[in-house]
């Protein structure tokens, strides 16, 4: 299986995405923030050939461009552009953190475009904080210097943003740029989360320092046809416990529906 980067044009922007190829039942991925949508790679190899995977760089991310606004409603007008771009349907959504609030969101807004939610680690309450992001701002003579300043416990996710260019290494994202759309990220987003009724997999890590156990565990409560799974590791959990984190998905996909595309 290749896997290959197409671009569309959306409302003044160019965006870019790896696809797994035309056969199979389409699944949108979402990368977290700071990451990409070669993030899901090895997940697609391991669908194919049953399912087409199709992971979209959101606006300001990997190959995508830089976006003068990040607003919870470009996000979902960036999903519904991709949808009209690829003639589908319908398709289940996979969001791992940012992307998952952005899953859910674009459910409540188009139910009947969505077979399937596949929720990594967020919750329908967000409060983080990603200002330390900002020291990563800049460019660095070696790699090695930017590993170190990113720091090992964001590093091994990172790994995929970083670009030499002929300045030096950077980020593929401005991270004075992420900030903001955190910011516009934390709320509550409970009636988005209820809006849906289609089949649901909410996943968290264990070790989770973004979401806790009683607030995944409401989230499932509350909402219909919802199944839980807890996991080893953090909050990347397809990173982290990549081998769990498609067991999960797997199990979760072939109960599905076949959906129209």
């Amino acid at each position: 299986m290749s896997i290959s980067r197409s671009v569309f044009e959306h409302n003044g922007l160019r965006l870019s995405y790896l696809d797994s190829g035309e056969e199979g039942r389409p699944l949108i991925a979402l990368h977290g923030h700071f990451m990409e949508g070669s993030t899901f790679a090895s997940l697609a190899t391991e669908l194919a050939p049953e399912w087409r995977v199709i992971a979209l760089d959101q606006r300001g991310h990997g190959q995508s461009d830089h976006a003068k606004g990040y607003a919870r409603s470009d996000y979902i007008s960036d999903m519904e552009g991709l949808y009209r771009h690829l003639g589908l349907a319908q398709a289940v959504i996979l969001g791992s953190s940012l992307g998952g609030v952005n899953a859910y969101q674009f459910a409540a807004r188009y139910p009947e475009r969505v077979i399937a939610l596949i929720i990594e680690d967020i919750d329908a309450e967000v409060a983080d904080d990603i200002s330390f992001a900002l020291a990563w701002e800049g460019t660095f003579d070696t790699r090695e210097e930017l590993v170190k300043r990113v720091g090992p416990r964001f590093a091994p996710y990172l790994m995929d943003s970083f670009r030499e260019t002929a300045a030096g290494w950077k980020l593929a994202f401005e991270p004075k740029e992420m900030v903001v759309p955190q910011d516009l990220l934390n709320g509550g987003h409970w009636e988005d989360w209820l809006a849906s009724d289609c089949p649901a997999l909410l996943i968290r890590g264990r070790e989770s320092r973004v979401t806790t156990a009683e607030q995944v565990a409401e989230m499932a409560q509350r909402r219909a046809n919802t199944t839980l799974v807890t996991l080893d590791g953090g909050h990347i959990l397809h990173v982290e416990n990549p081998v769990g984190f498609t067991a999960a998905i797997k199990g979760f996909l072939k109960h599905l529906e076949s959906p129209r595309n």
